[in-house]
Order: structure tokens, then sequence, then C-alpha cells
């Protein structure tokens, strides 16, 4: 093999990994229903998922309140 013809394919195959090696190192965006993902594996991450609750979060303390008071009525018509 002639000494160009050896530089020439160890300078292609040098030029492959690096284009190879950038390429795998940055990743693919897609879009997929609006959203930007930014890697091709968003399907084995973890769903954050919290399930709506009740629209007032302070319902046991009301109740305790509520409850408190009732006794406070009960205890003042007592006397």
């Amino acid at each position: 093999m002639k000494p160009e013809v050896a530089k020439r394919c160890l300078s292609s195959v040098l030029c492959a990994f690096g284009l190879l090696a950038s390429i795998s190192s940055t990743g693919c965006q897609v879009s997929v229903g609006g959203q930007t993902l930014p890697s091709p594996y968003y399907l084995d991450d973890d769903v954050q998922y919290y399930a709506p609750g009740t629209e007032f979060k302070l319902s046991r303390e009301a109740a305790a309140m509520k409850a408190y008071k009732a006794e406070q009525e009960l205890q003042k018509e007592m006397r």
C-alpha cells in the first residue's frame, strides 16, 4: 500500500470516527405533540404525575375549627 493511500485511509477513518463521536455525544432533539424532547430515550424516563386533589387544601383544619366552634357554642348554651 502506498503512503498516500494509507494516509488518506487513516484520515477518512479518523474523520468518520470524529463524526460518529460528535453525533452520539450531542443526542437528537425531536418534537412530539408540541414538546421538544432532548433524547430518543424519553420513553424510558419516569413519569412525574400528581393526581388532582381537592381544591381546598385545608379541609381537615376547617373541619376541626368547625367542630371546635360548635363545641364552644354548646358550652356557651349550657351556662
